[in-house]
């Protein structure tokens, strides 16, 4: 299984969803992600990060609130926003902050 630190290094940008099992929010990102994923296909790569489940991850990126997603590539850091983002926004912002084309 590939480290955290791996997966957000690759050159394909990566969404992260800081999610936890209890909150309401979180819920509603999951149909919002299957549907940009249905959108981009293998051009991004998107995977939910449980913050009760990995605390080290949550505070290495100072997680407050959740859903917090934020967009990697290359190991940088390229958006971050809390709170719910429906799809179409987040495809156009995977798309703008990636370069690539969706």
């Amino acid at each position: 299984m590939q480290s955290f630190a791996d997966l957000i290094s690759s050159e394909t940008p990566v969404l992260v969803d800081f999610s936890a099992e209890w909150c309401g929010p979180c819920k509603m990102m999951a149909p919002i992600l299957k549907q940009v994923a249905g959108t981009t296909g293998d051009k991004v790569r998107i995977i939910k990060v449980d913050v009760d489940r990995n605390p080290q991850a949550a505070a290495a990126y100072q997680i407050q609130g959740v859903p917090t997603l934020i967009l990697f590539q290359n190991g940088k850091m390229l958006w971050r926003q809390s709170g719910v983002v429906q799809a179409a926004e987040l495809v156009r912002i995977i798309s703008q902050h990636s370069g690539i084309q969706i």
